[in-house]
């Protein structure tokens, strides 16, 4: 069991004593830092499921051997982070991708007018290769490592919106096929996490505005030179591990991209 020991009467957020040994941290990370570090860890080991619940702040505390207060600065920042989810009157739960409310932090293409309405998906292909180098290189593969190609198109009222070039380690997405994609109906990222482990914690955009070549143009249903948003995404999971890039083309009439800054 991880433990956190800290002076007497000591409840601060300041540098305090670091985990286990009882010696001073040599980060001088604040103490819920600490603690954070040691939640994320049992969230990346697996000890809490997505959409499980997580022990009480009181439980934690005990566990950790600091105050309840130290335990809930760690945990916003954990809720802050889309890590966990705080459910009024229930408790807290690991966050999930199969949850209506973060089925789209990722997607962040909105109508001008209404609301995101479903969309459908369309498989083009799925493929085990070796990665481009400039891909391998953003994945942290070795040369000789494989990858998994996924491509697809999303359809937004029937109309071709977004076309996909994923590609993911292969060592990660063993088994992965057009077959078992094609049959699974859930988000792509509820997927990835709930049968192979793996969960997007964040992830990086580069976006340009670009014309249509001859082959995206035809599959996004446009001529050739059409203007198109490019956004080139690397998502991470636990540890800042990079476990997908991915560029989408985007059809943006009638559409437009929102990041929201803080």
């Amino acid at each position: 069991m991880n433990s956190i020991h800290a002076s007497p009467g000591n409840t601060t957020d300041g540098a305090e004593r670091g985990p286990a040994t009882g010696a001073p941290s040599p980060t001088f990370s604040p103490l819920y830092q600490q603690i954070k570090a040691l939640i994320t860890q049992s969230l990346e080991s697996g000890e809490w499921k997505p959409g499980e619940m997580i022990p009480s702040e009181v439980e934690l505390a005990a566990r950790y051997k600091v105050s309840q207060g130290t335990v809930r600065k760690a945990i916003d920042e954990l809720a802050a982070g889309n890590l966990l989810v705080r459910r009024q009157g229930k408790g807290t739960f690991v966050a999930t991708h199969n949850e209506d409310r973060v089925q789209f932090r990722f997607l962040r293409l909105l109508p001008d007018q209404g609301e995101l309405q479903p969309h459908e998906s369309r498989l083009l292909e799925v493929r085990r290769l070796r990665a481009p180098a400039e891909i391998a290189r953003q994945l942290e593969l070795k040369p000789a490592d494989p990858a998994v190609l996924v491509k697809r198109v999303l359809e937004f009222e029937a109309k071709p919106t977004v076309l996909d070039e994923i590609w993911l380690p292969g060592a990660m997405f063993r088994g992965l096929t057009l077959e078992r994609l094609s049959e699974y109906k859930g988000p792509l990222y509820a997927m990835f996490e709930t049968e192979f482990g793996t969960r997007m914690i964040r992830a990086s955009e580069k976006i340009r505005a670009v014309a249509a070549d001859a082959a995206v143009a035809a599959l996004l249903g446009v001529a050739s030179g059409y203007p198109l948003l490019s956004v080139d995404r690397v998502s991470y999971t636990y540890g800042d591990r990079p476990v997908e890039v991915r560029r989408g083309w985007y059809v943006t009439a009638g559409y437009h991209y929102q990041n929201d800054l803080s």
